[in-house]
């Protein structure tokens, strides 16, 4: 599902702000940008997201800004590290025969140099922030995820209410496809030139038998009636229930290919088709689901 979420917070001079994005994945994955005074709280920041979200891609931002001075007290010029890094330039310089001076940004800019003595700590003292405007940022976009959520909601309704009228005019079919076939079978017989048999023929009622037992949709029937109950329970769930309807989906979709195969009647293999294309459309919708 898609929706947005942002929060922020701040206090002794710095400012966390978290941006949250979702599109549509029919599994759960988190892309996480993190600035590095932050990267020791990744496992619990992906653990808070997981608690709210199942399934969707996120692509989660988290800044830290800090006042003039809020890290100066920290941070501390290693000057040993600094030298080594001046002195194996400058002899990668010579080996190479480049030229160009050496300079301060340079250096300052290699990893190392300027180090935070308590960058652990300063995370752990910082997650409070993070917290606060990781759960405003996941509020909205669950806010957002529940309007969607309602609207698809409603189409998958829609859909099901078709299914359930198609299965209904399939059941109504059923027994007329046991009288048609009686009939077929004695019109065969006297196209034949033969005697009709009576009606209580032992051969006539044995054929029949084995007919209705091959093309018995009632089984089917019974489960489609047993899913389509599910579906009204997820729908009312406050639970996630995406992979539930998933599951639901292919369970239907597996009965009506059984009747499909068993029924041996043009009408009913039009219905088949039918469903089979809303069950379809059905599934697709349900892979937005939380």
């Amino acid at each position: 599902m898609t929706g947005y979420g942002r929060g922020e917070c701040a206090q002794d001079g710095f400012k966390v702000a978290v941006e949250i994005a979702s599109v549509n994945r029919k599994q759960g994955e988190v892309s996480l940008t993190l600035p590095r005074e932050l990267e020791s709280l990744e496992n619990r920041i992906r653990d808070t997201i997981h608690e709210r979200i199942a399934r969707g891609r996120l692509t989660v931002k988290v800044s830290l800004h800090a006042a003039d001075g809020a890290w100066s007290r920290r941070v501390r010029l290693n000057v040993a590290l600094a030298k080594a890094y001046a002195r194996e330039m400058k002899r990668m310089a010579k080996e190479l025969k480049l030229s160009g001076p050496l300079s301060l940004d340079l250096l300052a800019r290699a990893p190392g140099v300027f180090q935070t003595d308590e960058a652990v700590e300063d995370a752990e003292k910082l997650w409070p922030l993070v917290e606060k405007a990781l759960g405003q940022a996941l509020s909205g976009l669950v806010r957002m995820r529940e309007r969607e959520g309602a609207h698809l909601a409603k189409d998958l309704r829609a859909r099901m209410t078709a299914v359930r009228e198609s299965v209904a005019r399939v059941k109504e079919r059923a027994p007329e496809v046991l009288r048609r076939y009686q009939q077929q079978l004695r019109e065969r017989v006297r196209d034949a030139g033969l005697p009709l048999p009576a009606e209580d023929d032992e051969r006539l009622l044995k054929e029949i038998v084995y007919y209705t037992d091959r093309s018995d949709i009632s089984e089917e029937l019974t489960r489609l009636q047993s899913h389509f109950q599910q579906f009204e329970d997820c729908v009312k769930s406050k639970e996630p229930v995406g992979r539930t309807l998933d599951f639901l989906a292919q369970e239907m979709n597996r009965e009506v290919n059984t009747v499909g195969s068993k029924a041996n009647d043009a009408v009913i293999s039009r219905e088949v088709v039918q469903l089979k294309a809303e069950l379809e459309k059905f599934r697709e919708q349900v892979q937005n689901l939380e």
